[in-house]
């Protein structure tokens, strides 16, 4: 028997029942601003009514703007002053490290994206140690009872494996998803697990060191930072996965590397025909320390780097390197933040993105 209107004696639509029972769990405080009503096959079960009413009523109070509806995670609360859920941003390296920026653009507008709003947080400039500025973040965003946050844990710091580990604690205890974009914390417990959205960095490590390989390079080093970070083990696995490839001998050794200080460390060089660097900043180290020693670039020595920043086309020597997705990075993680909060109980998963080779002047190429 189809819905009919009420009055008159005759049964109200069952799309009316559906609709005022959500506005009355609303009113009550039962839902509150940004969190998530119950999925329409619980509906269609709980009110033994069908898919298209329950869908009905659903857009009926999205029209009234009582409720958001996400497509592939859910319908919500909407938030106060119109605004959907709110998630923060924990990046350690926003302002220092390039690739950040564009991630967190992608974020923002994401399609996904609708009315949810991005909180960035307050640090107080007296306080210099980064892992005190990240602790007190995750506590802002606790207080300030956020939907989720996104993070980029704390790397190359002393203290970085302890702040990441009591940061992923205190949000797991809040009960606030994480998404972690670009990197994960060294040795992170199972129980700790987070999404990850990023750079598949073995993939750039093997296409950076294979391109060199195929220009005629048989003697290939890798450079990169003292600490052994996931980001900094994935590119190192990739570039010798591509030396095993074509059968030449892996000269990724400690003395190249570049400390805290950002001093190039090197030995044997005059042995190297080209480097895969760990990253576009630690190139451009390399690039100028060889270019005040006379050596040149490409002539006598080939570079290419990983991430694509700016300044990547603009070193003295426009740098041959592995292009991040950045903006895709960030419209994944925003995907990701809301299947979680559809799913919280599912597996921890990886998300990563291929990189792309963009081919200057470094690497030689062009002789």
């Amino acid at each position: 028997m189809p819905d009919l209107p009420g009055g008159g004696g005759l049964r109200r639509p069952k799309y009316q029942e559906v609709i005022d029972a959500l506005s009355n769990d609303i009113a009550s405080g039962r839902y509150g601003p940004g969190q998530k009503l119950p999925s329409e096959a619980a509906l269609v079960k709980k009110f033994q009514t069908s898919r298209i009413t329950v869908g009905r009523a659903f857009r009926e109070l999205q029209q009234k703007g009582l409720i958001e509806r996400i497509a592939g995670s859910g319908s919500y609360v909407r938030g106060e002053l119109g605004r959907g859920l709110l998630f923060g941003l924990l990046i350690p390296d926003l302002g220092e490290t390039e690739i950040f920026d564009p991630i967190c653009h992608g974020i923002a507008n994401s399609p996904e994206a609708g009315d949810h709003a991005l909180l960035w947080g307050h640090t107080d400039p007296r306080v210099t140690s980064k892992g005190e500025q990240c602790w007190r973040l995750c506590q802002q965003f606790i207080s300030r009872k956020v939907s989720g946050v996104f993070f980029a844990p704390l790397e190359f710091e002393g203290e970085a494996a302890k702040v990441n580990r009591r940061i992923l604690n205190a949000f797991k205890e809040a009960n606030v998803p994480v998404v972690l974009l670009d990197r994960r914390p060294t040795a992170t417990p199972e129980r700790m697990r987070a999404d990850l959205v990023g750079l598949n960095n073995r993939q750039a490590g093997f296409i950076a060191a294979e391109h060199l390989v195929q220009l005629g390079c048989k003697r290939i080093g890798f450079i990169a930072y003292q600490a052994a970070e996931s980001t900094v083990e994935g590119r190192m696995a990739g570039y010798r996965e591509a030396l095993q490839k074509y059968g030449l001998r892996d000269t990724a050794e400690p003395a190249m590397q570049v400390g805290s200080d950002d001093r190039v460390k090197l030995s044997r060089t005059q042995e190297l025909e080209a480097f895969v660097c760990v990253n576009d900043h630690v190139a451009g180290l390399l690039m100028h320390a060889f270019l005040s020693r006379g050596v040149r670039i490409p002539e006598d020595i080939r570079l290419v780097g990983i991430d694509d920043v700016r300044y990547a086309s603009l070193l003295p020597v426009p740098l041959s390197t592995v292009r991040q997705p950045c903006p895709a990075i960030g419209q994944a993680a925003m995907r990701a933040m809301l299947d979680r909060l559809s799913h919280p109980k599912a597996p921890s998963r990886e998300i990563l993105f291929d990189g792309e080779l963009v081919v200057r002047q470094s690497c030689g190429s062009f002789l």
